[in-house]
């Protein structure tokens, strides 16, 4: 068979732990024997990260502006074991917040549904797509531990000489303070995506927030959102007969567990961190989640909503059997195979990507599939897979 053609590469970020191990064998199998596959590699495991004192991860931003889609696989945040582990030279930040920190704009993420796996949430029928806003707020944070008594203050000095100061806190003993910031520029830009996302898709838009308590921080985010559904997209979502509404977090957490799904619910960086794994381990598993960073610079990259999954690396490191879900690595180079070919015109590009999405949903719903899922499918007869043949059985269905 004659090899799939591509004419522009896509950014391939590797990563880390058992990830990057199914990594591999994903373009071997189910990639490569296809497409005649292009891309511009970059290696984001934390050993090549520590060594290039993790200019590659600022390297492969940059090379997904200039290309504009790329595909990541997951990748290790150090802690202080990880420091041991790896004799560090430093705690290198999360890649992945170094790279929308470049980017920018908004991860959206969604769950696959496969028949069989159905929802905790009962009342859950539709996909519920979370859009999490992608800069600033902890993952761009300062930090001080506070040694002894004293006093903290916020302070902003402006260009012009003005100063604003507040008080945070008279400490009497050690503490900590954390500073977090957003810009405004940010905060538009994922307000239009989300807009926009919800037009693309034909779905109602929440946002949530905390505005009752941070009245300046996150009143700002509801402001500038509520100011630009008005002015731009109100009358688009009016003709689409779509909802845009405006709720705290609290009630939006409560209001989602009674819903039906078929929504996009944006949330800032942290709450879309947290809500995202909530929604996704509810719908059936981690490793069955989309997920896609959509840059207002005309960039998109790629990934799955999960870790390295470093437990069943440590049993692959000791030649144990594992039993590894790697579906959302699929959908993550599928998703960034079809982008390209959108944006190349490059039909046969897409019918694959489309063509390999089937065939991983098919093969799960013929009952072939990793362990994570036989333990809570609904099918009667299910053939626990390791692996290397779960790949290997979307390489036959895919042929068939």
């Amino acid at each position: 068979m004659e090899k799939i053609q591509m004419t522009t590469p896509i950014v391939e970020m590797d990563g880390d732990e058992m990830t990057r191990i199914l990594w591999n064998e994903i373009k071997e199998e189910l990639l490569s024997p296809y497409i005649d596959l292009k891309t511009e590699y970059y290696d984001l495991g934390l050993e090549h990260r520590n060594e290039t004192e993790d200019k590659v991860t600022v390297e492969s931003a940059k090379a997904t502006l200039k290309y504009g889609v790329a595909v990541k696989c997951a990748t290790i945040t150090p802690n202080a074991a990880r420091m041991k582990e790896y004799s560090l030279k430093e705690m290198w930040k999360s890649p992945n917040a170094t790279i929308r920190a470049i980017l920018d704009g908004t991860v959206f993420r969604t769950p696959i549904l496969v028949k069989g796996i159905e929802p905790c949430v009962k009342n859950w029928e539709k996909p519920i797509t979370l859009a999490r806003h992608a800069y600033g707020d902890v993952y761009k944070n300062v930090e001080i531990k506070v040694p002894g008594p004293g006093k903290a203050e916020l302070v902003f000095q402006g260009e012009d000489g003005r100063e604003i100061r507040e008080e945070i806190h008279c400490f009497q003993g050690p503490g900590i303070l954390q500073g977090i910031h957003n810009t405004e520029q940010s905060i538009e830009s994922f307000a239009r995506c989300c807009f926009q996302y919800a037009i693309d898709l034909k779905q109602d838009l929440w946002f949530a927030t905390k505005d009752t308590i941070s009245k300046k921080y996150d009143h700002t985010f509801k402001d500038l959102f509520q100011e630009i559904y008005e002015r731009e997209y109100e009358e688009k979502f009016k003709e689409l007969n779509l909802e845009y509404f405006y709720t705290l977090i609290d009630d939006a957490v409560a209001r989602v567990m009674k819903a039906k799904g078929g929504f996009i619910w944006a949330c800032k960086n942290y709450d879309g961190d947290v809500m995202s794994d909530m929604v996704s381990s509810a719908f059936g598993s981690l490793a069955m989640m989309t997920s896609v960073l959509v840059s207002p610079k005309g960039a998109y990259e790629y990934e799955a909503a999960h870790g390295t999954v470093q437990r069943h690396y440590y049993k692959h490191l000791k030649g144990e059997e594992t039993s590894t879900n790697s579906v959302a690595t699929i959908f993550a180079w599928s998703g960034a195979l079809r982008k390209r070919g959108e944006l190349d015109k490059n039909s046969e590009l897409v019918e694959f990507a489309n063509r390999l999405e089937r065939a991983t949903i098919k093969t799960m719903e013929e009952g072939k599939m990793t362990k994570d899922l036989a333990l809570i499918t609904s099918l009667k007869e299910v053939c626990v897979q390791n692996s290397q043949d779960f790949i290997k059985a979307i390489r036959q269905t895919m042929d068939r």
